[in-house]
């Protein structure tokens, strides 16, 4: 039996970034900063989002610009909390 860790957030809203950064590498990030990742792939970055959001396309947002990957700020818990 596989055990699958759980999506870090289950709130709709939830927007994610996904886009490459200055070395471009493909990057995801929670707008909030409540998950995200570095990824090989933009495909890879994608599925990531997916699992993460509860697998809701409609609230992943790419970006033309560079970004970068913040899992130094704090999330704000308040809008995920049930």
């Amino acid at each position: 039996m596989k055990l699958v860790e759980p999506p870090s957030c289950s709130a709709l809203s939830s927007i994610v970034f996904i886009g490459r950064n200055h070395r471009g590498q493909w990057i995801a990030q929670e707008q909030n900063g409540l998950y995200g990742g570095l990824f090989v792939s933009r495909a890879q970055a994608i599925k990531y989002a997916l699992f993460e959001n509860g697998r809701h396309p409609e609230t992943i947002v790419e970006l033309q610009r560079v970004i970068e990957l913040d899992m130094g700020k704090s999330p704000d818990l308040s809008q995920h909390a049930a």
